[in-house]
């Protein structure tokens, strides 16, 4: 039997949206193969098909999984496709295909428990390393105020979650203007003080050196408690009891560059 493999966008809709082809398509399941990326070498006896991103597709998956699988279970699959992991949407797929078909033999599908099932345990390793990112960003991330009263952040996480970090950060600082900046995907959060959040992809150049130049325009209030909290951070350290390994296991070192206590003085 001929493999179908389709070719989607690396994001949660662009998957989704592959996952609702394959059964609008009657495709045979066992045939179906999804990726976010083309393969450098093409496969002998496959079909190549693009799927285009539509996010009424994508929508419809999301409240099928939901209602199927519950909350829970659609948060990894979620986190799961932030990873960069190049099998992580067929491993998604092929959770989904098992839960549906599971499901239309009983009700109340718990999927992420089979881990006895290789894509299960495949999507249940990517979903526990993105949230680790997560966590550690809720607590590492820095902000720092700039001379128009904007909170600015600057990240370069592992996996795309900007999505998932945002509602965080909009919940706890509702009442002010903040960017997160992901320079690694040229993606931004913008929020403005008392509204909802959005997210804009895919900026230009011109955007990202605007983005940089305005992230280096501190308050003078800011340019203060950096200083003051650096000098903080240098006193309390006792330099005969550093532990640079036992550091970078707590603190790795892709978050201490944008930390305000490790920049440059």
């Amino acid at each position: 039997m001929e493999e179908k493999i389709l070719i989607c966008e690396d994001t949660l809709e662009g998957v989704f949206a592959a996952i609702y082809e394959v059964y609008a398509g009657h495709y045979a399941k066992e045939s179906v193969r999804i990726q976010v990326r083309e393969d450098e070498n093409y496969r002998l006896f496959a079909e190549y098909i693009k799927v285009e991103t539509d996010c009424a597709k994508a929508v419809k998956v999301m409240r099928t999984l939901r209602e199927k699988f519950g909350e829970d279970a659609y948060k990894d699959l979620c986190l799961a496709l932030t990873t960069e992991d190049s099998e992580k949407a067929q491993a998604v797929y092929r959770t989904v295909e098992l839960g549906l078909r599971m499901s239309r033999e009983k009700r109340g599908v718990r999927i992420m428990d089979h881990l006895a099932e290789d894509h299960v345990r495949k999507v249940m390793e990517l979903s526990r390393a993105a949230n680790n990112e997560l966590m550690h960003l809720r607590g590492f991330l820095r902000f720092q105020e700039l001379s128009n009263g904007i909170l600015y952040a600057k990240i370069g996480p592992r996996d795309n979650i900007l999505s998932l970090l945002a509602p965080h950060f909009a919940d706890r600082l509702s009442g002010e203007n903040f960017l997160i900046y992901d320079h690694k995907r040229n993606q931004v959060v913008v929020h403005p003080a008392g509204e909802d959040w959005y997210m804009v992809q895919g900026i230009n150049q011109s955007m990202q050196d605007n983005l940089e130049r305005i992230g280096a325009d501190y308050s003078y209030a800011e340019k203060e408690y950096q200083e003051l909290f650096q000098f903080f951070c240098n006193k309390i350290s006792i330099k005969e009891r550093e532990n640079k390994d036992l550091q970078r296991s707590m603190l790795p070192l892709r978050f201490q560059k944008y930390m305000t206590e490790f920049m440059p003085k």
